[in-house]
């Protein structure tokens, strides 16, 4: 039998096709539009979404027989607001995970609720990229949109509804939207009541693996499968990709090297960072993680090399860094504003430390490096709460980059397994297909038998050492800058 996972990123949907085994057969991408109608506003139409995948899966299947499909399920862009009215038609294009504009939501509920009380109800605090604080600024901003709405999705699963007809959710995806009992793993009937939407408007919620519907028949049709084809629920694109990466066990960690970073952290238990610098979410094999993220981590490469410095040869560009640990220029990746652990919207890239004698190689190197001791940051909070991680696993597109990664195992002085498949979410949409169909006892046993580590790279004493003293340095800029990015929006 095939599965095929989609990882509904913010730049393409990525689509894979994996059979029984764990092998993957096929990967397609699909691009689709990202708006930016203000600055540090992102926004997409969820139509593309599913206009693109739909033809990915056309493209997946060529020269297979598409009957062979008996599942298919997600991997997606978290926090993302669709709303949808009383027939189901996108009121407003999705406002995404790295929008920045609902700071003064934000500043209400964590100071006016209070940040004890949203952590006591969702485990967390509201950060601008999160889904309530979003429903509260189209509220205040678009009343004639809030008072259309009928049902609240998610983008992934905006795409599971577009297939079967059902409105679902994960745990998973749900635990990032303010609005869910990350604990309980069920809808928060407090924060409903201070958000000022209705109970029903919230999706049906299923645990990653389990089936939510089959695809519907006239879809099925049209792409040559049958129509008894499972579709799972899918998770957030971290915990996906957690999946993807085997990242299941208690204290197992993956860093994500993506359009965002993330250093996540698998937990058989529940437990909160008392300071919420950390997200506490639900996992999709039925537990729980910790998860640091950052806005801007690979995405601050694309930007740097082919915005900045036009080019597409990143590793041409990268040939030229040759000390490692010795780079006099800092680089901030607060493109997007911060999150973990910072929560500051106002925040903005920023580059410092530049002398006569600065090369191109020194600016390239500093974008990498700043990626990498933001995710330190996180990291520094991990280890504040008694968790010691002495390996992680790694995916994303960065994680194509062998500088990148061997920085990353010098600055967290960790180990750094990489994995045959750096497929990530796409990989894991697959296996919890797989899994909901019975292919797998569990997300466990799946990630046990198909993923493999394929390489590690250890960290050096003597550049750990040199790192130290930088990353030292680095985390004293942002307190300075802090009071000055507000006065620069």
């Amino acid at each position: 039998m095939l599965y095929i996972g989609i990882d509904l990123g913010t730049s393409s949907v990525k689509l894979l096709l994996m059979d029984e085994n764990g092998k993957i057969q096929n990967i397609v991408s699909k691009e689709y539009p990202l708006y930016f109608p203000k600055p540090g506003w992102s926004e997409q139409n969820p139509e593309d979404w599913y206009a693109q995948t739909v033809e990915g899966i056309r493209a997946l299947l060529e020269g297979f027989d598409p009957e062979q499909v008996a599942g298919l399920s997600f991997g997606g862009q978290m926090h993302g607001l669709v709303i949808l009215d009383k027939e189901d038609r996108v009121i407003r294009p999705a406002i995404l995970w790295n929008d920045g504009r609902t700071a003064k939501e934000c500043r209400y509920l964590n100071e006016e609720i209070g940040k004890e009380k949203l952590s006591e109800y969702t485990a967390n605090i509201a950060f601008t990229g999160f889904t309530a604080p979003k429903l509260l600024w189209v509220k205040e901003n678009e009343p004639e949109n809030f008072a259309r709405i009928e049902k609240i999705m998610l983008p992934k699963d905006y795409l599971a509804y577009r297939l079967t007809g059902v409105h679902s959710t994960d745990v998973s995806d749900a635990s990032g939207m303010l609005l869910f009992d990350v604990k309980n793993r069920c809808w928060s009937e407090e924060m409903c009541e201070i958000c000022g939407i209705k109970k029903e408007w919230l999706a049906n919620i299923f645990e990653s693996y389990e089936t939510v519907g089959t695809v519907l028949p006239e879809i099925a049709g049209g792409l040559g499968l049958t129509d008894c084809v499972k579709v799972a629920a899918g998770a957030g694109d971290n915990a996906a990709a957690a999946v993807g990466t085997g990242t299941v066990g208690e204290g197992s960690c993956n860093i994500s090297l993506g359009t965002s970073g993330t250093i996540f952290i698998s937990s058989d238990r529940f437990s909160v960072d008392k300071h919420n610098a950390l997200h506490a979410f639900a996992h999709a094999n039925g537990h729980y993680h910790l998860m640091g993220c950052m806005l801007s981590a690979a995405s601050c490469n694309k930007w740097w090399m082919e915005d900045v410095i036009e080019t597409k040869d990143y590793a041409g560009e990268q040939k030229a860094i040759d000390k490692l640990g010795e780079n006099h220029v800092y680089f901030l990746p607060y493109l997007m504003g911060e999150r973990s652990p910072h929560n500051d919207p106002d925040a903005r890239g920023t580059f410092i430390g530049m002398t006569m004698d600065t090369s191109r190689a020194d600016m390239t190197q500093a974008v990498l490096e700043g990626v990498a001791f933001a995710l330190r940051d996180s990291f520094e909070v991990a280890k504040s709460l008694g968790i010691s991680i002495e390996r992680t696993k790694i995916c994303g597109g960065g994680a194509k980059s062998p500088l990148w990664k061997k920085m990353i195992a010098n600055i967290l002085n960790v180990k750094v397994d990489v994995i045959e498949s750096e497929e990530g979410p796409a990989l894991g949409g697959a296996m919890l297909a797989a899994v909901a169909d019975g292919a797998f006892e569990s997300v466990k046993d799946a990630a046990e038998k198909i993923v493999h580590i394929v390489e590690t790279i250890e960290p050096e004493p003597e550049l750990v050492e040199k790192y130290e003293a930088r990353y030292r340095q680095f985390k004293e800029i942002y307190p300075v800058c802090k009071a000055i990015y507000p006065k620069i929006i």
